[in-house]
C-alpha cells in the first residue's frame, strides 16, 4: 500500500534536491550553489513560492518535522480515500451472475414454449 501513496519528499525536482534547499534556507551554501538555487527559483514560480513559504518559518530546524508530519497526514488521508473507494466498488459476486443467467434462460425457455404452444 505504501507504493500507492505519494511521497511529498520525493525527488521529482531534478534541478534542486531537498538537502540543497535546506542548506539554502540556513545560508550554508557557497556562492555558486546559492546562485544556482536562485536561478532555479527565478525559472520556476512554484519553487519560488515554496522557498518563500519555507523562509517564513521561525524555527528552520522544525521544517523537517513539519514535512514529516505532512507526509504522514497525506498517507493517512490517501489510505482513507482508498478504503472508501474500495467499499463503494461492487464486489465480485458469482452467485448474482449465475442467478441473472438462470433467469434469462428461463425467460427464453418460456418464450419458446409459448411460441410453440400458440
Amino acid at each position: 500500500m505504501a507504493d500507492d501513496l505519494k511521497d511529498i519528499l520525493s525527488n521529482n525536482n531534478n534541478e534542486i534536491d531537498n538537502r540543497q534547499l535546506m542548506d539554502y534556507l540556513r545560508n550554508q551554501l557557497n556562492n555558486t550553489d546559492k546562485h544556482e538555487v536562485e536561478s532555479t527559483m527565478n525559472d520556476d514560480a512554484f519553487m519560488n513560492d515554496a522557498v518563500e513559504g519555507l523562509q517564513n518559518f521561525d524555527a528552520k530546524k522544525d521544517v523537517q518535522t513539519y514535512v514529516t508530519q505532512l507526509h504522514d497526514d497525506l498517507q493517512k488521508e490517501l489510505s482513507k480515500k482508498k478504503k472508501r473507494k474500495d467499499k463503494r466498488r461492487i464486489k465480485e459476486q458469482p452467485w448474482v451472475y449465475l442467478a441473472i443467467i438462470i433467469v434469462l434462460l428461463l425467460l427464453v425457455l418460456c418464450f419458446v414454449v409459448l411460441k410453440n404452444y400458440l
